[in-house]
């Protein structure tokens, strides 16, 4: 699945979790809205999650997602697969086309509706059309700019993919929390 239209970054870096997102909503070849917040933070704030894909679509997983975190009491690793399983087999589910990036104090996961829960080696995260500009940038910033701070890497990244990915804005959003 290839999923254009958004950029989402998230990190984990000097004992902070970061995730960003621009804020471009397109239609085809139409931006439709500049300003969306496409990340958000979830149970009590110790969670973030950012979508890219369909927004209805991500919007539909964003409620799944919280209540199979509240139905494993916070377990995020456990949360992720039951979603993906979930989102693998059900009828409904099966047609919703979006991705998730999740986030605790602990793992960094990447939801995918074809089954996938991955864990990024190097606890980075990117997805939707911008996300390999962004990773590079942000893997290029951390070995080059260590006194940055994990939201400060985040919103450079972010800015870097929207000087490349036609489908990423600079009206960036990012949440935090600490590890």
């Amino acid at each position: 699945m290839i999923i254009h239209a958004t950029t989402i970054l998230g990190l984990r870096y000097k004992n902070t979790v970061a995730m960003g997102g621009d804020g471009q909503v397109s239609f085809h070849d139409t931006i439709m809205k500049a300003k969306a917040v496409k990340v958000r933070k979830l149970h009590d704030d110790r969670i973030l999650a950012g979508f890219a894909g369909a927004a209805a679509d991500a919007l539909a997983l964003f409620e799944r997602f919280e209540n199979k975190i509240g139905e494993y009491s916070g377990n995020l690793p456990r949360a992720a697969v039951e979603l993906a399983k979930d989102w693998r087999t059900d009828k409904y589910l099966q047609k919703l086309e979006a991705l998730l990036a999740v986030a605790d104090n602990k793992h960094s996961l990447l939801i995918a509706g074809s089954g996938e829960v991955v864990e990024p080696d190097d606890g980075i995260l990117a997805i939707g059309s911008g996300g390999p500009y962004a990773l590079a940038a942000a893997r290029a910033l951390l070995s080059t700019n260590p006194s940055l701070s994990a939201e400060e890497i985040v919103r450079k990244a972010l800015k870097i993919a929207a000087d490349i990915c036609v489908y990423t804005n600079e009206n960036i959003t990012v949440e935090t929390i600490k590890c």
